[in-house]
């Protein structure tokens, strides 16, 4: 459209022309026609729909919008289009007002043009993905985003944020989702496409088609969370019904390609080998590849809403053919190990799940049957054949499970009853276990059997078959039975526990009482049967003579506690225990360090043997309980006895090892626990004490406390009385002790030649230090009234003095500077002593060369006075 420019000549004032009634008139007739042009041009525009049913032509239509009705605005905008306007303001013109009008009708327009175009600019990037995305996953990944975007939308615009605009343009979506899954889910090319992409591309299609709505309700809720956004709720059937439908399709297209599946890998190669029929199998796979004809072949669009009924018919069909073939064959390849519910017996299971199959297709045939003329062609009437066929065989099958149940049962009942009560886990193994054994195993000798008659029985009842009297009996003493076995199994559980708590040496000590507690289990492993009169007696019996045998289990373990707290006492025992620094840093010397460990040891080893000599009045109250005997000698407690003193030896081995590894990590351990100081003996540099001395008071320590075990004296041979002092000669008594075995254990020797070397190795590292003070020699090697003679002959310069002087006073000084405490491992070597020797030894040689000096000038004086007096 274009406005018309006025013919006549409007060159002038405003004001001028505005006067001239020819050119008002003019120019009045222009603005009428204009005013009409641009009406005529926005109804058109308003009347414009996008041109397909997808979203992008919805921003298209806008974009064209701002296009076409900017040009209109732009024309208005011309020099002469304004003059007009100014001339009729100016006259006062009627016409003015009606063009104002609707030149405010049109900016109002174009405004919310470049609005809406704007906004839906934001969405075009995903609407793109939608139209031409490369599969279904993309559209997945684009829903979310571009429903978030729909929200901003919602929220910011000024115009599409009412229903009238938002639910058109959200309907558009859902029409492109189901656009796409409408062409790539193509019927009649699914079922010959690969299995296990053309699932693939149902699952898709359907969770792209439910995730439209999903998105749909999440931004919805969080609309409703927020507080200031406008809710949306629109109107829902115009959004999903249609996709909600086609992802029902899906669903069903997804099922049939399963149930195809399904049965493919049924009808396999394996199946040929099986059955030795491959030209059955064959026909079965032909029949299979049959099922899906009808729905290759169909003639209406089974996305399509107003094809619902008709696609229910087709998908009736299909479930029809398939579930009474599916029962079939899933009858016949059950039929030697059927699948059994929970809890269900095997017979009578297997009738349960039969009839399950029965009537699974028998309300099938019903339903179908409700359908008019579905079993009434010729492909229903097979069907119906076929499930005549497959009920009779069920009918067979179930008769010949009930018939092998009542034989069962009516044989099998009498006999179980008459197994014993309980039975030992090999043949007579009670009887026959040697002294001491703990293996034997007691178990309930109640027949699995017996409870399965049971349960088969309470389910032949509830399935309305007829049981024998025997078998009705049984069911009715369920509960009695069951008691039976519970207290059974509780009293045995409770025997075996206890036999579990105890170690081969309780065994044997136990062995009498064990095996008196088997002779009242001997009652029910030969004579006690589950229909005897005597079951109750039994339990009673068996129940009172485990408790019995409890309590003595208890007491045998409470005295064996109080036995090893008392050997964790002495294991614990700390047999190096040193003594505090005295005041500040100050250390004791090495004979103080020793003489306090030695010391506190002693006190330790006291505490040590009366828990030791403590022991054997517990073993002995054991012998009481066990022999009735207190005498500490009982033949039956022997071995008992030697189990006691064998962990005692393991204890002090343990004690001691424990020990003298920690002695050893304190001797390499850079933390000093005694000091040693250096002194000079000229000609040498030692240690005080010295280092042989301080190696052997190491060594004696080491020794002092193995013998530790000299003070734990070893019991008599069978007992737990301690053995006397043996008189190897007349003035010589020697005590049997555990010491012999101890000091000779590999691991004890090894620890004690370990911290000896490492202390040799620590001496010999002071001493290398030591050395390097040798240095200073000179200061004591020399004699120095010898050189001091020597150098006074010679009569040397004053300079020649100097420097004696300057080395003997370096030497001094460099001695303050040296570091008067050396910490080595566990020794701190102080080098006081030493360091103020060597101050000495240099001070007394600056005294002598002071004193030659001295004597040189006196005389070099009283010549020179001579001299001057003979002059």
């Amino acid at each position: 459209i274009r406005l018309r420019m006025p013919t006549i000549n409007i060159d002038g004032e405003v004001t001028t022309l505005a006067t001239v009634p020819e050119v008002v008139e003019a120019l009045e007739s222009c603005a009428v026609t204009w005013e009409k042009l641009i009406s005529i041009a926005l109804e058109h525009e308003l009347k414009r729909v996008p041109q397909d049913n997808g979203p992008l032509a919805e921003v298209d239509l806008w974009r064209e919008r701002i296009d076409n009705l900017s040009a209109l605005i732009e024309q208005t905008q011309l020099p002469e289009v304004q003059k007009v306007l100014e001339i009729l303001q100016e006259a006062k013109s009627e016409h003015i007002g009606d063009f104002q009008v609707v030149l405010s009708d049109l900016r109002k327009h174009q405004v919310e043009a470049i609005d809406n175009n704007k906004l839906l600019s934001t969405l075009e990037r995903h609407l793109k993905k939608l139209a031409y995305g490369s599969g279904f996953d993309v559209i997945l990944d684009t829903i979310p985003s571009l429903m978030n975007s729909l929200r901003m939308v919602w929220i910011i615009s000024w115009h599409c944020n009412e229903d009238e605009r938002m639910v058109p343009l959200m309907e558009r979506i859902a029409w492109e989702i189901s656009r796409r899954v409408y062409k790539d889910v193509d019927i009649h090319r699914l079922f010959k496409e690969d299995r296990a992409a053309a699932k693939k591309k149902t699952v898709d299609a359907k969770s792209t088609l439910e995730q439209w709505k999903k998105c749909y309700f999440a931004v919805r809720a969080q609309i409703e969370e927020s507080e200031g956004e406008q809710h949306w709720e629109f109107d829902q059937k115009r959004l999903f019904e249609k996709t909600d439908y086609m992802a029902s399709v899906c669903q069903d297209l997804y099922d049939v390609l399963q149930v195809i599946e399904e049965f493919y890998n049924t009808f396999g190669p394996e199946l040929k080998v099986v059955t030795g029929d491959p030209q059955r199998i064959d026909d079965l796979v032909r029949q299979v590849n049959g099922l899906t004809s009808p729905l290759e072949e169909l003639t209406f669009d089974p996305f399509s809403i107003e094809n619902t009924h008709d696609w229910k018919l087709i998908m009736e069909e299909f479930k029809k053919e398939v579930t009474v073939e599916n029962v079939k064959q899933i009858f016949v390849e059950n039929l030697k190990d059927p699948p059994l519910y929970k809890n269900h017996p095997p017979l009578a299971g297997a009738i349960y799940w039969s009839r399950s199959l029965f009537y699974q297709i028998k309300r099938t045939i019903i339903r179908f049957q409700e359908v008019e003329g579905l079993l009434s062609s010729e492909r229903g009437k097979e069907v119906k054949q076929i499930y005549l066929q497959v009920a009779k065989r069920m009918k067979e099958y179930e008769d010949q499970k009930y018939s092998q149940w009542r034989e069962e049962t009516e044989h099998n009942i009498p006999r179980l009853l008459k197994n014993t009560l309980l039975a030992a886990t090999t043949e007579e193994a009670a009887t026959h276990a040697s002294p001491g054994t703990s293996d034997v195993h007691f178990i309930v000798n109640f027949s699995p059997l017996l409870q399965e008659v049971i349960i088969e029985t309470k389910y032949m009842e509830h399935l309305g078959l007829p049981v024998p009297e025997i078998a009705k009996y049984l069911a009715l003493q369920e509960d009695k039975y069951l008691r039976y076995t519970n207290k059974l199994k509780h009293m045995l559980d409770h025997y075996h526990k206890l036999m579990g708590t105890l170690n081969e040496a309780e065994t044997k000590l136990l062995d009498d009482q064990i095996q008196e507690l088997w002779k009242v289990f001997e009652s029910g492993q030969k004579r006690v049967k589950w229909n005897s009169l005597g079951v109750d007696d039994f339990i009673v019996r068996s129940t009172q003579a485990t408790r019995k045998f409890e309590s003595l289990v208890h007491q045998i373990h409470n005295n064996s506690e109080d036995i090893n707290s008392k050997l964790l006492f002495i294991e614990s025992t700390n047999l190096f225990k040193f003594p505090l620094p005295k005041t500040g840093d100050e250390l004791p010397n090495a004979k103080e360090f020793f003489e306090y460990v030695k010391c506190e040891r002693a006190k330790d080893v006291a505490h040590m043997v009366r828990n030791y000599t403590a022991i054997p009045q517990l073993l002995k109250k054991v012998e009481g309980r066990v022999a009735n005997t207190s005498s500490g000698k009982s033949p039956k407690l022997a071995s008992y006895y030697a189990y006691w003193e064998n962990r005692i030896y393991q204890m002090l081995t343990q004690l001691i090892v424990k020990n003298l590894h920690a002695f050893n990590a304190a001797v390499l351990a850079n933390v000093p626990l005694f000091q040693t100081e250096a002194v000079l003996s000229a000609p040498e540099i030692i240690l005080q004490p010295s280092a042989s001395k301080i190696d052997k008071m190491t060594a004696q320590c080491v020794r002092d406390c193995v013998e530790v075990t000299k003070h734990f004296v070893r019991w008599m041979h069978g007992t737990c009385i301690e053995c006397p002092p043996q008189h190897v000669k007349e003035d010589e008594v020697s005590t049997f002790s555990f010491y012999s075995d101890v000091s000779q254990n590999p691991l004890v020797v090894k620890q004690a030649v370990l911290i000896t070397q490492n202390v040799h190795s620590l001496l010999a590292s002071l001493s290398k230090y030591l050395n390097e003070w040798k240095r200073y020699h000179v200061l004591w090697k020399l004699d120095k009234g010898i050189v001091m003679e020597k150098l006074a002959t010679e009569n040397p310069a004053c300079v020649t003095f100097d420097e004696e002087l300057q080395v003997y006073m370096k030497v001094a000084q460099e001695v303050t500077q040296q570091p008067l405490v050396k910490d080595e491992q566990f020794i701190r070597l102080q080098l006081a002593p030493l360091a103020y020797a060597l101050q000495e030894n240099a001070r007394g040689w600056v005294t002598s060369l002071g004193k030659v000096l001295n004597e040189s000038a006196r005389q070099e004086l009283f010549s020179l006075q001579e001299n001057i007096q003979v002059g």
